[in-house]
């Protein structure tokens, strides 16, 4: 299973996509009525979706899996009384699957059969989506809830978040210790560190200075650059998050400690909380579709 991208609602979704192609980096892929699709330079045929909206919230985070997962999928989210629909993708790539609501809101959205396109050149591309992050009220029993039911594996635990991967990569997903239920931050993975680099040099170019970074975390040891996003949003520039084995033993927060005053491996970069805090609220969940029985296929608007 892989992390593909993730779907907004918001106003001035058209301001939004042209901030991303020609300031954050990204490559516009197709405006298909008031959806603004942009990709990286992988195989995906996006990674983030912009609806005009007038307001804004999560529609969806997507991954892809085969035909033999969904039917887990189906059987176990079914068992477990979440509610889900079964849909019929009409954005760029297709495929069908299901959609599914956490017990917090979080909705995920899983296809099969989803084509992908010939990847692009640009060094200063993003590649992907190396992982979507939420806010929790209670990120321990959503950690456990996508255990069990999605199949995911929890990474590693820290005072703050709990990290859960979907395959080797050591998060493609965290639930952060938050109080309160929202999108958290959405991260860009980066070909090398120098991109990383030249994206906050090229931020920096439009006075815009990270509110975290550069630095290196932690859990999954990914180099960082976090910027509230002028549409809203917080947005990271990424790289080399950790590959892990099967057998990987998860880090409880004693593990994940830093000396005072510090909160990175590198311990080089302020931490804007406040403002991180304030656009950490303001993309909520939204389920604009109604549960049905998962044996049964509609058609999905979006």
């Amino acid at each position: 299973m892989k992390l593909r991208s993730i779907e907004l609602a918001l106003p001035g979704a058209a301001e939004a996509a042209a901030f991303l192609a020609d300031i954050w980096g990204m490559a516009p892929a197709q405006v298909v009525g008031n959806i603004h699709y942009l990709r990286g330079s992988g195989s995906f045929p996006y990674l983030v979706a912009l609806e005009e909206s007038g307001e804004p919230y999560v529609r969806s985070t997507t991954f892809v899996c085969t035909a033999d997962r969904l039917e887990q999928l189906k059987l176990s989210v079914t068992e477990a009384g979440l509610p889900a629909a079964p849909v019929k993708s009409n954005d760029l790539g297709g495929g069908h699957g299901i959609i599914v609501e956490l017990a917090e809101g979080e909705l995920l959205r899983f296809l099969t059969d989803a084509a992908e396109v010939a990847p692009i050149e640009g060094a200063d591309l993003p590649v992907k989506l190396t992982h979507v992050v939420f806010n929790s009220a209670d990120a321990e029993a959503t950690g456990h809830l996508v255990e069990d039911v999605l199949g995911f594996r929890v990474s590693d635990r820290t005072k703050g978040m709990v990290f859960v991967r979907c395959n080797d990569s050591h998060h493609s997903t965290a639930f952060a210790r938050a109080g309160f239920v929202s999108l958290n931050h959405i991260a860009f993975e980066m070909e090398d560190m120098d991109a990383v680099m030249r994206g906050i040099g090229r931020l920096r170019d439009q006075d815009m200075a990270p509110a975290w970074g550069p630095g290196r975390h932690g859990p999954g040891a990914n180099v960082f650059a976090y910027f509230i996003a002028p549409f809203g949003p917080v947005i990271e520039f990424s790289t080399a998050v950790n590959k892990v084995p099967d057998d990987y033993q998860a880090g409880a927060p004693e593990d994940w400690s830093w000396p005072e005053n510090r909160i990175d491996q590198w311990g080089m970069s302020d931490k804007d909380f406040g403002g991180l805090r304030a656009a950490e609220e303001k993309f909520r969940h939204r389920r604009d579709w109604e549960a049905q029985p998962l044996n049964v296929l509609t058609e999905e608007n979006h």
